[in-house]
């Protein structure tokens, strides 16, 4: 038997109620569906840079 930390759904013997039955359905159906991978915001890289513009203080000629 796993450990506790690692056990996600623990069953018990029993008669459950309505309620806990559909408390378990709605936790199996959230699990089994897929989530969408929202990727990480990355941001632009030296957007704001213009290519053929050197700084006065620029040493690049």
């Amino acid at each position: 038997m796993p450990p506790a930390a690692e056990v996600d759904i623990r069953i018990e013997k029993g008669t459950p109620t309505e309620a806990e039955l559909a408390a378990v359905t709605v936790l199996l159906l959230s699990r089994a569906t897929p989530h969408p991978s929202i990727p990480a915001h990355k941001p632009p890289l030296t957007a704001w840079r213009r290519d053929n513009y050197k700084a006065p203080h620029s040493w690049q000629g």
